[in-house]
């Protein structure tokens, strides 16, 4: 059986040291990796609305497109074979993370933290917290 990770990626920096944790996790275990985006603001959902036009949705999938290529760089320059990427759509990052691992019975999942404390933390909340307490599987957070 193949052990299957899923690691978090926005694009951010953060994220970016998460993949490279990531893709050095899968090629010492061969295990497969799985990079998830998640979009916050889902097609069908955006076009019944006079806020979004098709304009920023593509610039959104052309940003998404950018951050999924890079880890997948990142992934074959390191010889990894078993590698795929995934869009979910979803108002809370943190259950869209956890759902599809669940879904998907991924054995890890990982994901990078900007590390905020305090007020911070509290203002913004932290997606890598909230898959920690929701996760059906172990979950690393990268910093």
């Amino acid at each position: 059986m193949v052990f299957k990770l899923l690691c978090a990626t926005d694009g951010s920096k953060s994220a970016q040291q998460a993949i490279t944790f990531s893709v050095n996790l899968a090629k010492k275990e061969n295990a497969s990796l799985t990079f998830l985006n998640v979009n916050g603001v889902s097609p069908e959902r955006a076009s019944r609305t006079h806020f979004w036009d098709q304009e920023i949705l593509d610039a959104a999938a052309i940003q998404v497109h950018k951050v999924l290529s890079a880890a997948m760089d990142s992934a074959a320059k390191a010889g990894l074979k078993n590698v795929s990427c995934v869009t979910v759509s979803g108002r809370n990052f943190a259950d869209a993370i956890s759902s599809y691992a669940k879904e998907h019975g991924m054995d890890q999942i990982i994901i990078g933290s900007h590390g905020r404390r305090g007020a911070a933390a509290v203002l913004l909340g932290s997606v890598a917290s909230g898959v920690a307490s929701t996760a059906h599987c172990p979950v690393t957070i990268v910093r």
